[in-house]
């Protein structure tokens, strides 16, 4: 069968960018990455070098490309909106990291240049890709779990933490990491939508760092409104390794999914019992991103693929707003507050 290739710019060649450019160009048929695009020239330049691809400043310039098809956005999620806008206003495909943007408002405008250019918009929420939650999905979806009445969504980076709480954004514990869980029980338990959410934050991790207005802890609960109640939870520490996983509970039954383990092998000794653990992202969900990146350059090829696009990126990001709001203001926000 032949494949039609599709051309793809990368725009952001930082790590996460870096990662997905390879698994494009070494693992999803047909992904042709082109161009690289970033500011910095030396890294640009790097990559572009290894991938046989150009390296671009811009990407106003990227664009401009007539063969160009599609592009990839991995910039500081507070750039995503304008490079969203950008090629769609110049006809490209668009594949976001999460989150689709900070802001509702820009959300939208990234959202309505999509639409006003008919590209389509695919927002990079890994987990719906992994074996385990889409099995889990699955178990919902086919009614053996029965009525949903509880879930849970964990998100732990793995440790020491040894980043400098100065150079991360903002709110980024809801914006960038809890998005993902966000995303993840609304999505296992489709048709639900939140009603209210209640959060509760701290610098645990760095206590030191609390006064500038950094959080490295946090639990969230969310109401639905089917009755069921669900919990999101994030550290930005764990020291066992990259920690990842999803629950729900319900009438029937429960599914549960995701494990750390780098392999099912464990070692007997005489301290006990132990395995390996997976200490980065870009290990423990490596064929979950190689799968929506796959999806995304079938679905620009034109092929029926369920991906998470606008209206999942917009979702998710209102309750990480209302989150946001809620440690704010140390109340419980109703989604109502948050607007649409």
């Amino acid at each position: 069968m032949t494949v039609t290739n599709v051309n793809l710019a990368l725009v952001g060649a930082g790590r996460i960018g870096s990662h997905h450019a390879r698994a494009l160009a070494r693992e999803v048929p047909g992904a042709v990455v082109t161009t690289v695009v970033d500011p910095r020239t030396e890294a640009a330049a790097a990559l572009a070098a290894e991938l046989g691809a150009q390296p671009i400043p811009t990407i106003e310039e990227a664009v401009a490309d007539p063969d160009l098809d599609a592009v990839l956005i991995t910039t500081p999620a507070a750039l995503h909106a304008p490079a969203i806008i950008t090629a769609a206003t110049a006809s490209k495909h668009v594949f976001t990291e999460k989150p689709i943007t900070t802001t509702i408002e820009d959300a939208h405008e990234a959202i309505d240049a999509c639409t006003r250019a008919d590209v389509r918009l695919q927002v990079g929420f890994n987990r719906r890709f992994a074996p385990g939650f889409a099995a889990a999905h699955a178990a919902v979806s086919d009614g053996r779990v029965g009525e949903v009445r509880q879930m849970r969504s964990v998100t732990r980076d793995p440790g020491p933490f040894s980043v400098d709480p100065a150079k991360i954004a903002p709110w980024t514990m809801f914006l960038e990491t809890l998005i993902h869980d966000f995303d993840t029980l609304l999505w296992l338990n489709s048709g639900a939508e939140v009603v209210s959410v209640t959060a509760h934050a701290d610098a645990l991790v760095r206590p030191d760092a609390k006064p500038d207005g950094f959080i490295d802890t946090a639990m969230v609960t969310l109401v639905l409104d089917t009755g069921a109640m669900a919990t999101a939870e994030a550290c930005f520490e764990a020291l066992y390794g990259y920690d990842v996983r999803g629950e729900v509970f319900g009438a029937k039954g429960m599914a549960t999914a995701g494990c750390g383990r780098t392999s099912d092998m464990t070692y007997y000794g005489a301290d006990g019992a132990s395995w390996d653990t997976s200490r980065r992202d870009t290990d423990l969900l490596h064929a979950a991103y190689v799968g929506e990146l796959d999806a995304f350059v079938r679905s620009v090829r034109g092929e029926t693929v369920d991906v998470p696009g606008a209206e999942a990126g917009l979702r998710a990001l209102r309750v990480a707003r209302a989150a946001i709001l809620s440690v704010q203001e140390n109340r419980t926000v109703s989604l109502k507050e948050i607007a649409e």
